[in-house]
């Protein structure tokens, strides 16, 4: 019998080190599994647009990434499903009523500008959705900013259905926070957000499943939303005792969809153990410095993005060793070089 022998080589300049087409592919799969739970969330309570959003800002984000890769003459990558994910995050950012030509803008950016033009998946050094949306923000921060009701509120009394605020708006604007946005509320996703990002239940059972296949690792989401939870616990805020404070803030606003979903992305997020926790860590402590001080009420996206940058220095911060090999060995192999530089200078002069 005739064996075929594969050759194989692996580039190891980038994150992550060793993956796959199928590993990939499968990947990307579980984490589109556990996001229908906050999509069905949505649509029970906005209706049937947000999925005309979302299937816009998918379909253009597959479509760009084939496009980008054919006009360059690369192979093909849709087949992976990261062009999918990036499309459905981007989407679950957004307002439920956004029109749906706002994601095709911000998939564009994101595909285009943030991962293809640096290599690709892996080799992109911020979170293509996430950049997206910041891009969105700043261009057009009207449209992102309107958020509607949900049908849960219809009736209230002084509910705006077409417009209204979330409940981050009146935790950091000065405002008595009223009473529908409860805590209960906000778990359950019976108040006004993004398309992905009301119910904290939702996005709960999503992480979960997440860590439960292995797909992520519990220290980024588990760091992040325990130092959020930390802080403003200790900090507190006007008109509330500081456990009704903490709460609200770790179910309201993007957390749990960042946390679990956005800051555990493989190729902006560090591989070292110690490393993940300083990462989530520091997301955290930037997202509640944001809502504190920063001009909007929100700070997760600019958190993650944040620490997206500071990603390779906090791996370099952590590296691991060889096996086998002893701090005093590496104290020793130094010691040697700057001995073997000394006797060089030496014999120069």
């Amino acid at each position: 019998m005739n064996e075929k022998k594969e050759r194989i080589i692996l580039d190891v300049a980038y994150q992550p080190q060793v993956r796959t087409k199928t590993d990939t592919q499968r990947l990307m799969l579980n984490v589109i599994l556990a996001l229908l739970p906050a999509v069905a969330v949505s649509v029970w309570q906005f209706g049937l647009h947000p999925l005309v959003v979302i299937a816009s800002s998918v379909l253009s984000a597959v479509f760009f990434e084939w496009l980008y890769r054919k006009f360059t003459h690369k192979s093909a990558t849709i087949g992976d499903l990261s062009a999918v994910v990036t499309g459905l995050l981007l989407a679950l950012t957004l307002p439920p009523a956004a029109p749906w030509w706002l994601p095709v803008i911000g998939t564009f950016f994101g595909i285009v500008v943030v991962k293809q033009l640096y290599g690709g998946i892996g080799k992109n050094f911020l979170n293509p959705a996430l950049a997206a949306r910041a891009f969105l923000l700043a261009s057009y921060a009207m449209l992102m900013g309107r958020f509607q009701a949900p049908a849960a509120m219809k009736g209230i009394e002084g509910i705006d259905a077409i417009s209204t605020a979330t409940p981050l708006a009146f935790l950091y604007g000065g405002e008595g926070m009223p009473e529908y946005y409860s805590a209960k509320a906000l778990f359950l996703g019976l108040t006004p957000g993004a398309i992905g990002e009301i119910s904290a239940l939702a996005l709960l059972i999503g992480g979960i499943y997440l860590i439960a296949r292995k797909v992520i690792s519990w220290r980024i989401p588990v760091s992040f939303i325990g130092t959020v939870a930390l802080l403003t616990l200790i900090f507190g805020g006007q008109g509330m005792g500081n456990v009704d404070f903490m709460l609200l803030n770790i179910l309201s606003g993007g957390l749990f969809l960042g946390a679990f979903f956005m800051a555990t992305d493989y190729a902006t997020s560090p591989v070292t153990l110690k490393g993940q926790l300083l990462y989530g860590a520091g997301c955290g402590a930037i997202t509640v410095l944001i809502r504190y001080f920063g001009g909007f009420p929100e700070g997760v996206s600019y958190a993650i993005l944040l620490m997206n940058l500071c990603a390779w220095a906090i791996d370099k911060g952590f590296h691991r060793h060889q096996f086998g090999v002893s701090k005093e060995d590496i104290a020793a192999e130094k010691a040697a070089k700057k001995a073997e530089k000394l006797a060089a200078k030496e014999a120069a002069k």
